[in-house]
């Protein structure tokens, strides 16, 4: 089968004309990535409504040799979903929106495990779980546009990581569509199953690589008790990491454990209009959240009692306190948008915990001069060393500024990717955080799922630029 036009109708015959989008003015917001730093041309984006449908979109892709580009919410930061213009490029990809795929299925209260579509959001799993008594264990800022599938694609992490682990440790069972249209689903969420690979762990991560994510078997938490959050001013990351393992009574877990410095606080009280929480100014500012009954006394006074810090007990004023952290990222691109007229440069990376303050200050001596920087900051997961560098004022597509980060992330040991993915931002930079033996075994996967190399070219692997 060749040809555009044949290709089109045979998808539209599957999923019906009205889910083909092909007019610019559709098809906008599927092809430019949430950071507003990558685009590119789709031949059109479609999209299905179950499984089945998917299944015969990849096959019909595949026939024709079209590249395919899966995509959930659009709300990644390293172009993993959206097109690209590569030099010999096959053609622009059919972009698969996964939006459509909205099963949702009971709670399984004796497993504590639920079986939903890739294009549910995060925020209906939350309410999905919380409605049964349970609670998914994966949350994050884009939580009402991030799809279930997305998340998984991408290995995400987000605020829980310290609690309950990156969403491969939520994933007990998946449903994909490999690249020849087949599919495999292995959704019955057992305990234990050890009856050869684990496709779910293999999927997880992949980044639409090795086929598309249909539906998922989710393993759920029973809630923690009503919690306490406190923020405190702390001068040095070193400080922020001992208050991480003091600053809650003996025993209490931590549910979150955030760090934001200076720039990036002036920045979310900027867009939000909320002041400087306390009473002094500090370099960087500590969140930490712990499942107390909501009175507080899960954080020591002995420990705390000296320093300035502000507690929120309520529901009312622990959003208030979560709002600084979570207006970050969007806090950088509208400073960017308005004072650099682009897009800002977002570096998701992570750090041995006991490297994380001598490479902070590393990567800021490297920044400082940077010809046309505007503003940068640091802000991020402080309790499992995922860091997130923001950075404006440099174009879009300077790679100079986003090299210095990622080679000093290589130089102590960390990862050029924490929990957004590689993407097409980071595939020339795989090597800095994976060995040649390593890249080969993924890549040897890669094209023994993929020979006709039409999944998601460009992404994670840099030569595999074919769409």
């Amino acid at each position: 089968m060749t040809g555009r036009a044949p290709l089109l109708d045979r998808i539209a015959a599957v999923v019906g004309p009205d889910h083909v989008l092909t007019d610019p003015a559709l098809t906008a917001g599927y092809l430019t990535d949430w950071a507003r730093r990558w685009s590119g041309p789709a031949l059109a984006v479609v999209r299905p409504a179950s499984t089945q449908e998917v299944a015969e979109v990849v096959a019909a892709c595949a026939d024709a040799g079209v590249p395919v580009l899966p995509q959930g919410g659009n709300t990644g930061l390293v172009g993993s979903s959206v097109p690209a213009t590569h030099p010999g490029a096959a053609g622009p990809p059919i972009v698969v929106s996964t939006r459509r795929l909205t099963r949702m299925d009971p709670v399984d209260t004796l497993s504590g495990q639920v079986t939903v579509g890739a294009g549910v959001t995060l925020a209906e799993a939350q309410r999905h779980a919380s409605a049964a008594g349970w609670e998914y264990g994966v949350d994050l800022a884009a939580r009402d546009s991030a799809t279930i599938g997305g998340t998984i694609a991408t290995n995400a992490g987000g605020i829980r990581v310290i609690a309950h682990g990156m969403t491969r440790a939520q994933v007990s069972g998946i449903e994909v569509v490999l690249p020849d249209g087949s599919v495999a689903s292995h959704l019955a969420g057992l305990a234990k199953d050890n009856t050869g690979y684990d496709l779910a762990g293999l999927f997880t991560g992949s980044e639409g690589t090795l086929g598309i994510i249909t539906a998922a078997r989710l393993r759920l938490h029973r809630p923690h008790a009503p919690s306490s959050v406190a923020i405190i001013g702390v001068a040095t990351y070193d400080e922020g990491l001992d208050l991480l393992h003091t600053a809650a009574v003996s025993g209490m877990p931590l549910l979150a454990a955030e760090i934001i410095d200076e720039t990036g606080m002036d920045l979310a009280m900027r867009v939000s209009g909320l002041p400087w929480p306390l009473a002094q100014r500090h370099p960087l500012v500590l969140l930490l959240e712990v499942p107390d009954g909501g009175a507080g006394d899960g954080f020591d006074p002995n420990v705390l009692g000296e320093r300035d810090v502000v507690l929120g007990l309520d529901a009312t004023d622990q959003a208030r306190l979560w709002s600084y952290r979570e207006l970050q990222s969007e806090a950088f691109s509208s400073y960017a948008t308005d004072h650099a007229g682009g897009a800002a440069h977002k570096l998701d990376v992570s750090v041995p915990l006991t490297h994380l303050a001598a490479c902070s200050d590393e990567i800021r001596r490297r920044l400082d001069g940077y010809p046309g920087i505007v503003a940068f900051g640091v802000f991020g997961h402080l309790g499992d060393g995922n860091i997130h560098v923001e950075i404006v004022g440099p174009p879009a597509d300077d790679e100079g500024v986003d090299l210095l980060v990622l080679t000093a992330i290589g130089d102590y040991g960390g990862s050029v990717s924490a929990e957004h993915g590689i993407g097409r931002a980071k595939a020339a930079y795989l090597s800095l955080s994976r060995s040649p033996a390593e890249i080969a075994a993924m890549r040897a996967i890669k094209d023994a799922l993929d020979p006709q190399g039409l999944m998601s070219p460009g992404v994670l692997f840099i030569d595999s630029a074919a769409g």
